[in-house]
């Protein structure tokens, strides 16, 4: 039967519309362009990253131990051989996500040099911690490509009544299909176990077993392979974080002034930290390319 041709045409329309609001199938195009992209899952693809910010490793103080860990778990990978999926858990500031960027760059870099876009051992992938429901999918997209990926989600948490830990549960070391030989798994968090403190004691306080009701909260932490702790830093670690940065970007300014202002920065912000240390010498460089001469040695 023929159709008039009004009403093709509003068939027409409104196929058109329908494939304008469903979601396009995840796609791995592009993939082989860059070494770092950012997951949107409402577009199916992984937006390239050319540059990612970071501090090179080797400039990260306070962290040594934390570091080479770290370093060796993601040169292992890159490798080919087993490795694990890593939480970097701790005090604020203190360079968890940093340690991550800084790890991939150093992986991937070439005779200390950066190497070319898509030339990478490794590619780092960010997901948002609204989007851990969609890692099924992704892991089954990436599933089918040679390179090798480290997923990367900062600042991950879980907050009461949210079941999104039981996406990523399954993904670090569960499901029927397992995790993809070629994926790890690297996040941030201020929690040690995910979860808010009073969420877990309320749930020991009211239940008949109280080991059992946690148990299924507390053991999501447990599936990361590498606890690396960050801890709040001592002024002799602060300072030296202070003097690595000023090293870097060769700051004409005596060790004496240089601790002075760095302490009085720490005051006013309340703590010390790596974040506070970098926030200081970003302040201090604008001061002294407008008054070269006011903090000269």
């Amino acid at each position: 039967m023929t159709l008039p041709p009004d009403q093709l045409s509003v068939l027409e329309r409104i196929a058109a519309a329908l494939e304008r609001l469903s979601p396009p199938a995840p796609s791995l195009a592009g993939v082989d362009k860059a070494d770092a992209f950012v997951w949107h899952p409402e577009e199916g693809q992984l937006l390239p990253v050319a540059h990612v910010s970071h501090v090179p490793a080797a400039v990260l103080q306070g962290v040594d131990s934390q570091r080479q860990t770290l370093v060796d778990n993601t040169e292992h990978f890159a490798r080919g051989l087993p490795a694990n999926n890593a939480m970097l858990w701790g005090a604020r500031g203190m360079g968890k996500s940093s340690l991550v960027k800084g790890a991939h760059a150093l992986v991937n870099s070439v005779d200390g040099k950066p190497c070319e876009p898509g030339k990478g051992r490794i590619a780092l992938i960010e997901i948002q911690r609204e989007d851990l429901s969609t890692l099924p999918e992704l892991l089954a997209l990436l599933r089918q490509s040679p390179r090798r990926f480290i997923l990367f989600c900062d600042d991950l948490s879980f907050e009461k009544e949210d079941r999104d830990y039981k996406a990523l549960k399954s993904v670090l070391d569960g499901g029927i299909a397992g995790r993809p030989e070629n994926v790890l798994f690297y996040a941030t968090s201020n929690r040690r176990h995910l979860m808010p403190r009073d969420m877990i004691e309320n749930e020991r306080a009211t239940a008949i077993n109280p080991s059992e009701a946690t148990e299924e909260k507390v053991s999501l932490s447990d599936r990361f392979g590498l606890w690396l702790g960050f801890h709040a830093c001592p002024q002799d670690v602060f300072l030296d974080m202070v003097r690595t940065y000023a090293r870097e970007r060769a700051l004409p300014i005596s060790d004496d002034d240089l601790a002075a202002r760095a302490n009085m920065w720490a005051i006013s912000r309340g703590g010390r930290s790596g974040r506070v240390a970098f926030q200081f010498i970003e302040d201090l460089t604008a001061q002294m390319a407008e008054n070269p001469d006011a903090t000269r040695s």
